[in-house]
């Protein structure tokens, strides 16, 4: 061969690389950099795009890529439309439907052996979510995804083809109303080195602003039950990434893993795979040269309490990570913190110097935390796939045997009995047969607020947990229980999360040193939500069964009955009773009045039938007409209240109720306490003004209302 003749071949072995190196971006469009959409580059100093223009930008990526999907999956609380951007290689996106359905079994742990949860984890791709802005003045999370997304569909290195291939990425700004309300809050002012994010008008969430991140056992907010039905109900994500800010003071940001303590309840792989993933991003950090990353003791979260996007999910047996980042469009600095500067410490690997910081270097940090997620979710795929499956198997055998907790309280009661006798059996003690979990929870269908029992086992249903009810009576444990009866059982996938919602919480003692005060919570510490919602149930502590039929949806609730006191039936009783006990009356008496009905209270108890039967002081009572007797049916039907009728009006004193005027206190710029008030008063349709300092500085109040309502941090501290 001439060397000329070796030339050409060189020549076109290279072209061809060159061609084979372009294939995975043929067949699609070009794609539009943030620059030309937006004007800007994403982290451009003094700019922040809003959720309008993230929406527009998206969609034209979606008709651009083969690569990414833009799915519409429900409405904020203030009526925008929230999109998920479904990220992958175009030959995943033709077998998407069955990535889902293997993440699905998987997690879900049913009717899987161990070979075949292997062979699934090996044909399954890893399923990670990445979301920002539901704390929407941490405005680099929102404004970050703008560029993930755009990488992850424009760019073409071998770590990007290797996690398409290997990785289904789902993202969402998580906050669209307040992304919205902050960006153009900031972007207001016509003089860039004048624009803040602070003082906003009001809250960045219609109702609970920064408490967004506490609902998410709850799922009050529309949001949130966006986003638990993603989680636990369609796409059962093997890592959910949740980014915050802002970083402790003297470091760039915090990512996992946290301090102890970890809930009692979650699977021991829960934390010891949050450190393997936070050691590869730490470690990624570091390898770009991007010092400033902590650690555990560099701040104060931890992985205790239920509540929050990246919390619950522990008690799902899925990977949760938070990072919390400095930076904001307008510059600003890293402070100079001498303890920070202490290189060789686990907790802060490389420290950073003090120094001015631009938005684009949060961008890019967040990025880099982005991508070793997903880099560790590509290299370790049928590993997470696997855990996830051996996490719910765990839970599904420890709800089906007896099975101990071990909380601070047995450790106490345990060295109690150590520290009193040196041969007593600390092992039996902390095994006390009475202390064993239970295998499942019953909900009378017979207990006085049986329509908020309801409500509690949907929130419950809500974050994925199976919920049944009895097709008939049934007997457990020598207890009879009435049709209708809800029924948990604990051998089931999500087992933590029910244990956590029936259970108290025993937050362990978190003493330094002896002799030192205890290190606070980090966050709320007790939460129980049966308790909460004044739920009656029963734990079992032996296996059972029953006529029992699972809830498909959401748990109906239970149509209420109209009862002829002494058994006799009235064509055209003199009135009705309800009684007050049940949460659902209260919206009973507000569309009552509301359509000026007559409605009385009585004052005292109310005896009938040779004193056979009694109704308490408190209980309410409508005269009876035609439009009572409509409203009762809706009442009935609708609300599940029970109404009982009487032969003549009662013949004690009855007090009548009247609407009041109501005035709901809150702040400019909003306050948290008074939106929860004023989506509880909305939930049960209680009219109301929310009222603001200068009205009530106005005086005359008392011509005005009623009723004022102040809540927590209404009156200044001096």
């Amino acid at each position: 061969m001439t060397t000329k003749s070796a030339r050409w071949y060189v020549c076109v072995g290279i072209l061809f690389c060159f061609i084979i190196s372009l294939a995975p971006v043929f067949g699609q469009e070009k794609i539009t950099p943030p620059k030309e959409q937006l004007g800007h580059n994403v982290g451009d100093d003094y700019f922040l795009a809003n959720y309008a223009q993230l929406v527009e930008y998206w969609q034209k990526l979606d008709r651009q890529s083969e690569r990414m999907i833009l799915q519409e999956v429900g409405k904020t609380e203030e009526g925008r439309n929230m999109y998920l951007a479904v990220i992958t290689s175009p030959e995943n996106h033709r077998q998407l439907n069955r990535y889902k359905e293997i993440s699905r079994r998987l997690c879900l742990a049913e009717g899987l052996t161990d070979d075949q949860a292997r062979r699934l984890a090996r044909e399954g791709k890893a399923v990670v979510w990445i979301d920002g802005g539901l704390h929407a003045t941490e405005v680099v999370g929102a404004q970050h995804l703008l560029e993930l997304v755009y990488q992850m569909v424009s760019r073409s290195d071998p770590e990007t083809l290797r996690i398409l291939d290997d990785v289904i990425l789902i993202t969402m700004c998580t906050n669209p109303d307040g992304m919205d309300l902050v960006s153009n809050w900031y972007m207001r002012n016509p003089n860039p080195k004048e624009r803040s994010t602070s003082s906003l008008p009001r809250l960045y969430h219609k109702y609970i602003g920064h408490d967004n991140n506490r609902d998410f056992y709850m799922a009050a907010m529309s949001e949130s039950q966006v986003v638990n039905r993603i989680h636990y109900k369609e796409w059962f994500p093997q890592i959910i990434y949740n980014h915050h800010q802002s970083g402790p003071a003297g470091t760039v940001l915090f990512a996992p893993p946290f301090r102890d303590p970890f809930n009692h309840h979650l699977d021991p792989l829960i934390p010891l795979s949050i450190e393997a993933v936070g050691a590869a991003m730490h470690s990624r950090f570091v390898a770009e040269g991007k010092g400033g990353s902590t650690m555990r003791s560099g701040s104060s979260y931890s992985t205790w309490w239920n509540g929050g996007l990246r919390t619950t999910c522990y008690y799902h047996n899925m990977i949760g990570l938070l990072t919390e980042i400095i930076g904001n469009p307008t510059p600003t600095s890293i402070p100079f913190r001498i303890q920070r500067q202490l290189p060789g410490k686990n907790d802060l690997p490389m420290p950073i110097a003090p120094q001015q910081w631009h938005f684009r270097q949060s961008i890019d940090y967040s990025i880099s935390a982005d991508r070793a997620v997903l880099d560790y979710a590509s290299r370790y795929r049928d590993t997470l796939l696997y855990n996830i499956y051996q996490m719910g198997k765990n839970s599904i055998e420890r709800g089906s045997r007896d099975n101990w907790t071990i909380t601070q309280q047995t450790i106490d009661a345990a060295q109690q009995a150590l520290d009193q006798d040196r041969n007593a059996d600390a092992w039996k003690i902390m095994h006390d047969p009475a202390r064993r979990d239970a295998r499942g929870y019953i909900t009378p269908a017979h207990q006085p607020d049986f329509p908020t029992a309801a409500k509690f086992v949907n929130t419950l249903i809500k974050c994925g947990v199976v919920v049944h009810r009895a097709a008939r009576d049934f007997e457990v444990a020598g207890k009879s229980y009435p049709e209708g009866s809800f029924v948990v059982k604990c051998a089931q996938a999500f087992r933590p999360h029910v244990l956590d919602m029936f259970e108290p919480q025993h937050h362990p003692d978190d003493i330094p040193y002896p002799g030192a005060n205890p290190t606070a919570p980090y966050d709320s510490a007790g939460y129980t939500l049966a308790y909460q919602m004044a739920v009656e149930f029963d734990r079992i502590l032996d296996g059972f069964d029953g006529p029992f039929e699972k809830i498909e949806g959401f748990a109906r609730t239970p149509e209420g009955k109209l009862n002829f006191l002494g058994g006799e039936e009235r064509r055209d009783p003199a009135g009705y009773l309800l009684s007050h006990q049940a949460n659902n009356a209260f919206i009973a008496v507000n569309r009552l009045l509301a359509a000026d009905m007559e409605l009385y209270w009585l004052k005292d108890t109310h005896y009938f039938g040779r004193r056979t039967y009694s109704v308490p002081a408190g209980t309410m009572y409508l005269p009876g007409n035609s439009e009572t007797r409509r409203l009762l049916q809706e009442f009935i039907t609708e609300l599940g209240l029970d109404f009982q009728t009487l032969s003549d009006k009662p013949s004690v004193e009855l007090l009548k109720i009247n609407p009041v005027k109501v005035g709901l206190w809150d702040q400019y710029g909003g306050s948290m306490p008074s939106g929860w008030v004023r989506w509880i008063l909305e939930q049960f349709e209680f009219p109301f003004e929310v009222v603001y300092p200068p009205t009530l500085d106005a005086g005359n109040l008392k011509d005005k209302f009623d009723v004022l309502v102040f809540v927590g941090a209404s009156f200044p501290d001096t």
